[in-house]
């Protein structure tokens, strides 16, 4: 990593604190043109980022992580951001389909080893595409978990080696849902359904009214991110 970066991320993390996210998403078009891209699970935050990325960094690829597992509701979403926002989402996923997963490794690999299953599925193909990119957008919230409570608006990613930006970070959930009800902004069917968090349909279940709304993911194990965030070196 060039030293330049370092110091550029360590004055504008405490900038950046106070500054809005189209002003932060603006200045990472800017700084990084192409090499930015921007990650989304087709949940709340990344919906409104995506409506903000196009009014100030139109042109900026998108993309999501294909489980192959996710909800047919998650794709249907997909589908008509798509036609909402006239743009084309970018598949990243594994090479290993779900059957050669059950066949070579272990039937259902979510429910006995979720963490080997989230590193087959998403990690490692994550990792593979940011490999050559500069900066990447992300969705994550302070308040989400213990782990991201301690981001910060722009840092390094050690795990995946780039820049990371997340504009919503000091955003709450009830911001998030103003957002995207003021602006009219399409959104996953199943949040109405006892449904905060979504991720794939095996490890996801709907919870009760006032609950974590991440504890309906990976019931039954200590789990509470993927892994894609967690900052472990390459």
């Amino acid at each position: 990593m060039d030293f330049s970066i370092h110091d550029e991320i360590a004055l504008l993390a405490d900038n950046f604190t106070h500054s809005y996210p189209h002003e932060i998403i603006a200045w990472a078009r800017h700084r990084f043109g192409d090499g930015l891209v921007m990650a989304t699970g087709f949940g709340p935050e990344g919906i409104v980022i995506l409506h903000i990325v196009q009014q100030v960094a139109p042109g900026t690829q998108v993309f999501y992580l294909d489980t192959d597992l996710l909800f047919p509701e998650t794709y249907e979403l997909r589908d008509r951001l798509e036609a909402h926002f006239g743009i084309r989402f970018t598949r990243v996923a594994t090479s290993i389909s779900v059957s050669e997963q059950n066949e070579q490794i272990a039937p259902e690999l979510w429910a006995t080893q979720p963490d080997r299953c989230c590193r087959i599925r998403k990690v490692e193909p994550l990792r593979a595409f940011l490999k050559d990119k500069k900066a990447w957008i992300t969705g994550i919230r302070r308040d989400q978990t213990a782990q991201r409570a301690h981001s910060r608006h722009i840092e390094w990613d050690k795990a995946n080696g780039l820049v990371k930006i997340n504009p919503l970070l000091d955003w709450t959930q009830e911001q998030v849902w103003t957002y995207i009800h003021l602006f009219e902004l399409p959104y996953n069917i199943l949040h109405t359904r006892g449904y905060p968090s979504i991720g794939c349909a095996p490890c996801t279940r709907p919870v009760m009214e006032g609950a974590d709304p991440r504890s309906g993911r990976w019931v039954g194990h200590k789990k509470v991110e993927c892994g894609i965030h967690l900052q472990e070196e390459k």
